[in-house]
Parts: C-alpha cells; structure tokens; sequence
C-alpha cells in the first residue's frame, strides 16, 4: 500500500488498554503510517510531552484516566491542543459520539466491529483535511507577514516625506514612534498594542504635509495666522488616516496629540481620560523628542531642563502616568543617549 505523506510519513498514536486491539491496530495500520501504541491515558500524556504524532487514536473507556480526561488534558496543553483525536469505543450510544465530538475529539470510530476499511478511511481523511489546514494557516501567516511589512514600508515612507520637508526634523517621526512603543512596553502592552503605536507614532506629523515647508522651516516665532496654519494639521492627518481600514486606530495618533490633559491643548480641548491613551502616550514622546533634538528655532537642551520640563508639565499637559515613565527612562539614561540610540 502507499505510503501517506504527512510532512515525511505519518505518525499515529494508538492509546488503548487492551493489548488486543493495539495489536489489531498496528497490523491494520502499519503498513502505510508509523504506529505507536500505549495503554493508558497516562502514558499517552507522557507521551506526547517529547513526541508531537500527527494523530491520536484514543480509547473512550480505561481504566485510570479515561479517553474523555485525556482528550481534555491535551485540549487545555498549548503544545498539543492541535492534535487530532479520533475516539475508539465499543459503545452504541449516541450518547457517547455527542460527548467526545463536543468535547474535541475531530471523529469517533466504532470498535463493535472494528472495519479495517473504515479505520483507514477515516485516519486518511484526519490527516488530509489537518494537512490542508496546516498549509491555509501557513499561506495566512504568509500574507499577515507580507502585509505586515508592506505596512511598515508604506508608513515610515510617509514619516520621511513629511519630517524631509524640514532637515531639522528628519528622523522625527521614527523617534517619536520609538519612544512610544517603549512607553507601551514599559506600561505592559502587548507587543501587538506596541506595535500598533509604533505606527500612530511614525505618522501622528502626517497632517503636516499640507503645511507650507516656509512655515515649518522658520527659525523665528510664528505670527498668529501662521499657528492657526500649524494648528490645522492634527485634523488634515485624521482625514488623511481615517481610510485606512487595515489600522483603524492610526488617525487617533494624528488628531489627539497635541491635545493637553488639561484640556487646553486642540482640536478639541479633550481633557484628561477624554484623550486615547495612545495620543497621550504619543504627546510625551513628541515632546521628549523636541527637546532634545536640534531644530530651526532652537538647540538641543540639555538633560536636567528636558526633565524638569516634563516633570512640571505632569498633570498640565501630560498625563501624569505616562509622563512618570518617561521620567523613569530618562534617569536610566545616564549618558543621555537615548535619543540617539531609541
């Protein structure tokens, strides 16, 4: 008979405790699948600990911990949760296929008779729809992973464009998206959730392309109409962001960072716990960033004013908690390098 291909061959894991019917099964599958066989659920369990099989052929009824105990302890184990599980029992009760199917296991095969033919059929069926699930979950993987980079591509493409219209201010965006994601490290979020505000962070200046490169540019203060021109862009990187579907969080960055937690900031005078955490973890980093980096209208300042500055502005413009964990890493800063190394 022809070999099934699984990978390299198959591996089938018998679990029964009657020598009997380990034996039955290991002449009636030998021939096309590597077989191994057990007789208790305690020894399947251990089993599997070192030695992942492509399917488990699992008695319903042992003694010692039965099918059902077994099937539910490598259910509830992330290591082998995604075997297949087909039941074995002499029961005629409906009863019994209802319970293992509902509780995991992925087919149920009579033993009362056990048909050869039948056992095969259906060992080859498992293994050729948990093949074909393992290649869809790969070639998803696959294209998350190229959607993935594509993103990041597109978006810190979009951050050069707009920090190049200011040499002063290249490089920017990639800070602030890197102090963001680092504050969200240090306040426990998830690397998804880093990962989210990284890209909030690389584009939160977005708007700003609509923003004439004289203004931008200027070393001088801004005349009143000039700021208004400035004030426009966190609502022109909404309306830019807003159709991308794939991050539907990325405007939030855009359009609530310069907004203070006192309210006073804009658009639109948010206070407090109004403001998405993003844009406030978002506004520390931004600041931090103009402070220490050299710009048309100033100098980069040194460590102790960036830290008094944000240390005064807790509770005013920042929220207090996140300002606390850039204060933090700016006293693990000790060689003030952070903004050139994050």
């Amino acid at each position: 008979m022809e070999k099934v291909v699984f990978g390299s061959q198959a591996e089938v894991l018998v679990v029964d405790d009657s020598s009997m019917i380990l034996s039955l099964m290991r002449r009636i599958l030998d021939k096309t699948y590597i077989v191994h066989a057990v007789a208790s659920g305690e020894e399947c369990l251990e089993f599997v600990q070192s030695h992942i099989p492509d399917l488990i052929l699992l008695d319903f009824h042992m003694t010692g911990i039965d099918g059902l105990e077994t099937l539910h302890r490598l259910k509830s184990n992330p290591e082998t949760n995604l075997i297949p599980v087909i039941f074995l029992t002499g029961d005629e009760h409906n009863e019994t296929e209802i319970q293992s199917l509902h509780d995991g296991a992925i087919d149920f095969i009579s033993k009362n008779p056990l048909v050869p033919g039948v056992l095969l059929q259906r060992v080859k069926n498992t293994l050729a729809l948990t093949l074909l699930q393992k290649k869809l979950q790969e070639e998803v993987n696959r294209q998350t992973l190229q959607i993935k980079v594509l993103t990041r591509e597109i978006t810190e493409a979009l951050a050069k464009t707009v920090d190049a219209k200011d040499h002063y201010t290249r490089g920017h965006s990639q800070r602030v998206a890197n102090y963001s994601a680092e504050i969200a490290r240090r306040m426990g979020k998830s690397p998804k959730e880093q990962e989210e505000i990284y890209y909030m962070g690389l584009l939160h200046d977005i708007g700003k392309i609509g923003v004439a490169g004289s203004i931008i540019r200027k070393n001088a203060r801004l005349t009143e109409d000039e700021f208004e021109e400035v004030k426009e862009h966190p609502m022109a990187g909404y309306e830019i962001l807003k159709t991308i579907t794939v991050l539907p969080n990325l405007p939030l960055g855009a359009k609530y960072h310069h907004e203070h937690f006192d309210g006073s900031g804009y658009p639109d005078g948010l206070k407090g716990y109004q403001i998405p955490e993003v844009a406030r973890i978002i506004a520390v980093a931004d600041v931090y960033d103009a402070m220490t980096s050299k710009r048309a209208y100033s100098e980069i300042r040194p460590q102790a004013v960036v830290r008094a500055e944000i240390e005064r502005c807790r509770g005013t413009y920042f929220d207090p908690d996140i300002a606390n964990v850039m204060l933090r890493m700016i006293d693990e800063d000790i060689d003030y390098s952070m903004r050139e190394v994050l």
